[in-house]
């Protein structure tokens, strides 16, 4: 088997289509397609089937795409390793993140990064607390910053903090001048909610169903700007870290009003990472610095 044929076969499944895979490759969709064919009959096997969308993963093509994805992101960490002991201080930190540490937390942090070493580059994603986890496991992120983690058995947590779970309401909303909400309380107003990916719905989730409420959620989103848009025009309630809208709580467009639950008061976000991956040289520098900004909490 040859490099040039796990590359292009590792790109195909990236790209999910041979001609979007060719462009990236600077080379010809059918020299893509030659090298896929050489595979498939040394492994006597199909790996891709072509559908009209694009392809799609036989299972031995799921095989071969995971020993494919973790040689080259091997191989990507030995390059990394080699530069830093030149003293090139570079390469590429890929983080997977909640949110709410986007507002100001994170880029401050990669800001203050940057000016100590700044020939390291970042990629940052945003997504639900089940999919950050999954870019974990499967060796896609170097590090992910969770919200309220259910965590699996491959993924260490190296620091973490407090991030209580607020009540988010509109200045002017009947709850705004509450000391303290109760679950009856949010249940009973119209709510915007994050869906069932985010561990912050899961966490919402089970408190109803354990008291036999049934709360009125009327605005599900994706997206935590959605749902603090929605709370400052008054049309529904959020709830979140407070982190999460510090711009408009300073700004006076929301209030945040603690919630009167352990469950909701005791939630902490989380920096995690696979336990089994050997960080490259980039990730390790900045898991040192931000778990600095991060302090590992110790209370219960």
């Amino acid at each position: 088997m040859n490099f040039t044929a796990f590359r292009y076969f590792n790109e195909v499944v990236q790209s999910k289509a041979i001609r979007r895979a060719a462009d990236r490759l600077h080379v010809t969709p059918s020299a893509v397609s030659r090298q896929i064919a050489l595979l498939e009959h040394e492994l006597g096997t199909p790996l891709l089937e072509r559908t009209n969308t694009g392809v799609e993963l036989t299972a031995a093509g799921v095989m071969l795409e995971r020993y494919t994805r973790t040689l080259f992101r091997d191989l990507e960490r030995v390059r990394e390793g080699i530069a830093a002991f030149r003293s090139l201080d570079q390469g590429e930190v890929k983080i997977h993140a909640m949110e709410g540490v986007l507002s100001s937390f994170l880029p401050e942090t990669i800001a203050a990064f940057l000016q100590l070493h700044p020939r390291i580059d970042f990629q940052v994603t945003t997504c639900s607390s089940d999919l950050i986890v999954e870019a974990l496991i499967r060796d896609e992120t170097d590090i992910g910053i969770i919200y309220n983690p259910e965590l699996r058995f491959e993924i260490s947590v190296v620091a973490e903090r407090k991030e209580p779970v607020v009540c988010l309401v509109s200045r002017h909303d009947e709850l705004a001048g509450e000391a303290v909400v109760t679950m009856q309380q949010l249940c009973k107003r119209p709510l915007a909610l994050p869906r069932p990916s985010f561990g912050l719905r899961q966490l919402f989730d089970r408190t109803p169903e354990a008291r036999q409420l049934k709360p009125r959620i009327i605005v599900e989103a994706n997206n935590l700007d959605i749902l603090r848009a929605t709370a400052v025009l008054g049309a529904c309630v959020t709830i979140g870290p407070e982190i999460s809208a510090r711009r408009e709580i300073d700004a006076g467009l929301l209030k945040a009003i603690p919630i009167d639950l352990d469950s909701f008061r005791n939630v902490r976000s989380a920096v995690c990472v696979h336990q089994e991956r050997v960080p490259s040289y980039a990730t390790n520098a900045f898991l040192k610095f931000l778990k600095s900004r991060f302090p590992l909490t110790s209370e219960a």
